[in-house]
């Protein structure tokens, strides 16, 4: 996971660095903003995903362990 945010940081470093190579400043400075944006969102949905699947995974071993202690009694 981690070596993926790696990865990350390293394409929001290489967008605006290649968006200035002689255009027009301002469509550049949009569409590195815009790429941004895209990433942001890409790592949004990624935390919320991995907290979708943290929660599932609580629910689960909550239910093995009721599971557990009703075969006990």
């Amino acid at each position: 996971m981690r070596s993926w945010f790696k990865g990350l940081a390293f394409i929001l470093l290489l967008v605006p660095a290649g968006s200035g190579c002689g255009k027009d400043e301002k469509s550049s400075a949009d569409k590195a903003a815009e790429a941004q944006r895209a990433i942001q969102q890409g790592v949004e949905k990624e935390r919320k995903m991995v907290e979708g699947m943290q929660k599932g995974m609580e629910s689960l071993e909550k239910s093995i362990q009721e599971q557990k202690e009703k075969t006990k009694k």
